[in-house]
């Protein structure tokens, strides 16, 4: 209860700055929502957040649908699947920022990927990858659904284990397909896993921090920006701490409305289903 209390003070706390124009040394101002109106009139703002919420949806999307097949594969049948499974999970429990740096050095212009590419005659595909507008921000999903698609794939692996062999014994026995079985018993029974899986790498994706600043930095020309970068970069780079603020309370609500509207359409299909 006292962590929960203090948690809830220092967000409130926060949250009363971003009405002022506080610079973090000066005595706040209030300045009512004006924050709010520069920030949804700033191109600036509105592309990190359009970016947040593009990473967020594909990194979502790639990671579940990795994490499913990675868990399909390694529930029964594998020998090895064990080491496996502790492979593929190992870079969720990774510093961030340590693994972003190993693939920072992948994607360098003179970097692994550049070599390996000039290496089987696809000079034309070389690039610099962190370097380039279009390019940047998908260099972040790269590192992104790599991270995730082990999360995903243990919420798989528990719902999985937690389907009665029977059930698909049972319906092998009757005639149906693999692919009849898959559709029709395990990704049913799977409903809650999928529910826990996508609501919880959504928050995470949303909050990006710590890959996009070790891979670009935001850049190039705030190209791969995102919410928690620009808190970041106008807080305590800029010095706009009530403006950083109003930033953060903008993210706070988008990771709120989007998990919120996750669980309630997702727990919908699961009573359907």
């Amino acid at each position: 209860m006292i962590a929960l209390a203090v948690h809830f003070l220092a967000v409130g706390a926060g949250a009363i700055y971003a009405f002022t124009d506080w610079n973090g040394t000066d005595t706040p101002t209030w300045i009512g929502l004006d924050n709010f109106k520069e920030i949804f009139q700033s191109t600036e703002a509105l592309g990190s957040v359009i970016n947040t919420i593009l990473l967020s949806f594909v990194a979502v999307v790639l990671s579940n649908i990795f994490g499913m097949a990675l868990a399909m594969g390694l529930h029964r049948t594998i020998r090895s699947r064990n080491w496996l499974r502790g492979i593929f999970f190992a870079p969720v429990v990774l510093s961030p920022l340590a693994v972003s740096y190993i693939w920072q050095f992948i994607f360098d212009a003179q970097g692994p990927l550049n070599k390996l590419l000039e290496a089987v005659g696809l000079e034309s595909w070389a690039r610099p990858w962190l370097a380039d507008p279009t390019w940047s921000k998908w260099t972040i999903l790269v590192v992104l659904v790599w991270q995730y698609s082990g999360l995903a794939m243990a919420f798989y692996l528990a719902g999985l284990q937690s389907i009665p062999a029977e059930v698909e014994e049972a319906a092998s026995v009757d005639g149906a397909s693999t692919l009849r079985r898959l559709r029709s018993i395990t990704l049913p029974l799977l409903a809650p896993a999928v529910t826990a899986s996508v609501t919880i790498t959504t928050v995470f994706s949303l909050r990006v921090f710590d890959q996009v600043l070790a891979l670009t930095g935001g850049g190039p020309a705030q190209a791969s920006e995102t919410l928690a970068t620009q808190i970041y970069a106008q807080t305590f780079v800029a010095g706009r701490f009530g403006y950083g603020a109003a930033l953060a309370l903008v993210l706070t609500a988008l990771v709120a409305f989007v998990s919120i509207m996750q669980l309630v359409v997702l727990r919908a299909q699961e009573k359907r289903i």
